[in-house]
């Protein structure tokens, strides 16, 4: 209805102001399943429906991050699945790397088609990532984070089962994150009775590289280091969830004050709507809680699906154009 369209006077996008929360639940409902916002789909989402597509959309995805993610970091520390450690080896590798990504984007990709195909092949690998865990090859390499999850939705369908229609607001103590040992080389914690452990350079040199590529797209990294962690880490899923949450929340913050304070130069439009920001931001906090919430009762390998093939559908989009 004409009632409910507005111009957002920073972006010059017009629309119902119904449909970015809208929208932004839905996605963020999905993706915060895996340890993602959602920003990286609502920048597609904005480019090609919106058509808002200057440099300044990549600060504004940063808004929504913002916005919509303290609800599910709460459910993750609430439920004692919050790899501290991670998150801070993650927040100190891709806080440099976003400012660096600030100035690739204004200064290099301020063009539509440019920033377009740089969109498609980010959204490819993180595709690429997820659907790999369903060949055969990954499968045996991961025997022992599958049979983590089995154990896990196990006893989470058999809370479910007690409580009838009530939602878990917990689960039994050995389903918490427990730190073992933190060293330079190594990080070690324990889950469910399994170990599980990664190479701390390893982890701080990949969140780098990743916060490089989320200033450049407006994205805190997560879109990339949760797939990566459970490829590459061999990490389960459910354990870096909260801390790829966490780390896109803190990077996010200084993303958007890059955008909004450094000087863009040469007559580029980087600083953010924060409106159109904050509403997509007020649909991402609902779908984002409700997401990590219900978690618990989705298997890994319908989360990796259903992102991977939206996922890939939309890069090759991208780059086809």
């Amino acid at each position: 209805m004409e009632f409910l369209e507005y111009v957002f006077p920073v972006s010059g996008v017009k629309t119902s102001i119904l449909l970015p929360p809208l929208v932004a639940m839905a996605i963020s409902f999905f993706t915060s399943m895996g340890g993602v916002s959602g920003a990286f789909l609502l920048l597609p989402f904005q480019m090609s429906v919106l058509n808002y597509t200057n440099p300044s959309v990549s600060g504004t995805n940063f808004i929504f991050n913002i916005v919509a993610i303290p609800g599910g970091v709460y459910r993750y520390i609430k439920e004692g699945r919050m790899a501290w450690p991670l998150t801070w080896v993650v927040i100190m590798g891709t806080l440099p790397g976003v400012f660096i990504g600030y100035y690739i984007r204004v200064r290099y990709l301020p063009d539509p088609g440019m920033f377009k195909l740089f969109v498609g092949c980010v959204l490819l690998y993180i595709g690429g990532r997820l659907l790999y865990e369903f060949s055969g090859k990954s499968r045996l390499r991961n025997e022992g984070t599958n049979a983590l999850e089995i154990k896990f939705r196990e006893r989470a369908e058999e809370i479910r089962q007690r409580q009838r229609s009530r939602l878990a607001s917990g689960l039994p103590k050995e389903a918490v994150v427990k730190t073992v040992s933190v060293s330079f080389t190594k990080i070690e914690y324990e889950f469910w009775g399994e170990r599980f452990s990664y190479s701390t350079i390893g982890m701080f040199m990949l969140a780098f590289i990743v916060g490089i590529i989320g200033g450049t797209y407006g994205i805190g990294g997560g879109a990339i280091i949760a797939p990566f962690c459970v490829a590459v880490f061999h990490l389960p899923v459910y354990t870096i969830a909260g801390a790829a949450l966490m780390g896109t929340f803190i990077t996010s913050i200084a993303g958007v004050t890059f955008y909004s304070v450094v000087p863009a130069g040469s007559g580029t439009a980087a600083s953010p709507d924060w409106l159109l920001g904050a509403l997509f931001g007020i649909g991402g906090i609902i779908g984002v809680y409700f997401g990590a919430r219900l978690q618990k009762f989705m298997p890994q390998r319908v989360i990796k699906l259903l992102l991977g093939a939206a996922i890939i559908f939309l890069a090759l989009k991208y780059i086809s154009q």
